[in-house]
């Protein structure tokens, strides 16, 4: 369980280490919230697959 995650920030228009503000399991898997530090986005990951790349 990883506390932190290098990820693109679409707002900051930079790679930013985000943090985990949130998980829980669902019947889909286990489902992450991850935030930017430096701004307001974040985005969630169930399971590995995560929202962003939406």
């Amino acid at each position: 369980m990883s506390l932190e995650l290098e990820h693109e920030c679409p707002d900051c228009g930079d790679e930013k280490v985000f943090y985990r503000a949130a998980s829980t399991l669902v019947h889909l898997g286990e489902k992450v919230k991850w935030h930017c530090p430096d701004c307001d986005y974040g985005f969630v990951q169930i399971d590995g697959i995560d929202s962003s790349a939406a």
